[in-house]
């Protein structure tokens, strides 16, 4: 599963989804997009989920129409130390999220 990191979110988090292909928005040269023309791109370059832990996200954008899912990410801060616990319930809910869907984890 090709995966993406928001830019808010700490490179090392990759290391939390292991058998994974995971990107930062830096990585892809994307940092200071907005939210939709981010989705776009990640969507045309095959990502199957955008992670991010911008909670108004729902409120801004809507998912429905594009090949990917997007997670947002609830924790206390966007330290690793806070986000690495999320990812596993993350890679359980991927399994079964269909392209489109909007899904939130937390502990």
């Amino acid at each position: 599963m090709r995966l993406l990191l928001d830019e808010s979110l700490p490179r090392l988090l990759a290391r939390a989804l292991p058998n994974h292909e995971v990107s930062t928005v830096q990585q892809e040269g994307w940092a200071g997009l907005t939210n939709g023309d981010l989705l776009g791109r990640a969507a045309a370059r095959g990502f199957d989920a955008f992670l991010t832990p911008d909670r108004g996200f729902e409120y801004q954008q809507n998912p429905s129409t594009l090949p990917l899912t997007v997670v947002i990410l609830a924790s206390r801060s966007n330290r690793l130390e806070d986000l690495e616990p999320l990812m596993r319930p993350v890679l359980d809910r991927l399994e079964t999220a269909e392209s489109g869907q909007l899904l939130k984890v937390a502990l």
